[in-house]
């Protein structure tokens, strides 16, 4: 006896039964919708972590190939016999073997000893807490500057391309984004710091002062103005070039033409339709040059005597002050890869091309 058999019934508003015979009903034209986040944040994660393990080893190994000795030049400095330079050696670990001396770094980074300065005689986990606050302040001030006027700047150039003014922005900002950092910090030193003599030299306060009173603040903020125009100059032609770009290729798109025929205003389209899908491209190149502001600080902080993370790098290469050295390497690289994770992540949700990918 021969039982029959009976397809399964299409659900109400379901697909019709594929005719063909390849079954399963799916059309195979239907886009895919890519990974979930959660797999999206993993793989990019893993790539960082990935990064952050590669910083750690080579801030061990490039300082100890730096010429000089940390010992001998205290040594020259205080006049020490060989007795008392073999003792500061092994006080150090130096006389250690290179493996043990890797493996101590390496536990140093995950407690957050990350040893003593030589020069400073201060725990540098400690040290680096003390000149992170100037950093920021110098870093976040002039930041948000430079993105505001890149995109500024980068919008107006593309809406009126081939004009005076796009020439001029255009130009200007090139010119300023070739000059070497330090030879523009040190030309606006001697122009404003020395000869007109309307702004201090060097530091970050004036001593004496209160840096949270009044006058303190206003000190601050005058101390800040060369240091932050040094590094907004050489900053914000990276964001209006490629706000630019963006824009210009925006600006041939239908859409842009539909928004017009609706009865929007020339600035109504510029600023509710073209900018927004144009900022897309911009957030990666504003994200991963955060990163790369707060290392480029070491410049400007050197020639201003700003006391941050840059000013405290620079010092220490001198020594060579080994401990300081590798932890502000990996200070530094640890915010470049955390501010290009960021980019990642907020890309995916201002993109759907990646969500989709």
């Amino acid at each position: 006896m021969t039982i029959p058999t009976h397809d399964p019934p299409t659900p109400a508003g379901g697909p019709e039964p594929d005719s063909s015979g390849a079954g399963g009903g799916r059309d195979t034209d239907e886009p895919s919708k890519g990974g979930s986040f959660l797999g999206y944040l993993l793989r990019k994660l893993g790539g960082a972590l990935t990064s952050m393990i590669l910083v750690i080893v080579l801030g061990f190994f490039a300082f100890r190939m730096l010429p000089g000795d940390p010992v001998l030049k205290i040594a020259q400095e205080r006049r020490m016999s060989p007795a008392q330079i073999a003792e500061l050696r092994s006080q150090y670990g130096l006389d250690d073997p290179l493996v043990v001396q890797f493996w101590d770094y390496l536990v140093g980074i995950f407690t957050g000893e990350l040893g003593e300065s030589y020069v400073y005689r201060k725990p540098v986990s400690e040290l680096i807490v003390d000149y992170l606050g100037p950093t920021l302040l110098l870093t976040a001030t002039a930041a948000v500057i430079a993105i505001t006027l890149g995109l500024w700047l980068g919008q107006l150039s593309a809406w009126r391309r081939n004009s005076p003014f796009d020439k001029l922005a255009s130009s200007t900002s090139l010119v300023f984004w070739s000059v070497p950092t330090f030879w523009l910090g040190l030309i606006l030193l001697m122009i404003f710091g020395g000869t007109l003599q309307w702004l201090p030299t060097g530091g970050m306060i004036t001593p004496g002062l209160d840096p949270w009173s009044f006058a303190g603040i206003i000190d601050v903020i005058t101390h800040l103005i060369l240091p932050v125009i040094t590094m907004v100059a050489v900053v914000y032609a990276q964001f209006l070039m490629v706000m630019r770009a963006s824009l210009v290729e925006e600006m041939s798109e239908d859409y842009l033409t539909t928004a017009r025929a609706k009865g929007l205003t020339e600035d109504e389209v510029r600023r509710k339709h073209a900018v927004p899908n144009a900022l897309l491209p911009t957030v990666t190149v504003v994200f991963m040059h955060l990163g790369g502001l707060i290392a480029g600080a070491v410049t400007v902080e050197a020639v201003f005597s700003w006391p941050g993370l840059g000013k405290l790098t620079f010092e220490a290469i001198s020594g060579p002050d080994l401990p300081l050295l590798q932890g502000t390497f990996v200070v530094f690289s640890a915010i470049i890869i955390v501010m290009n994770l960021a980019a990642d992540i907020v890309y995916r949700f201002l993109d759907p091309r990646v969500r989709r990918a």
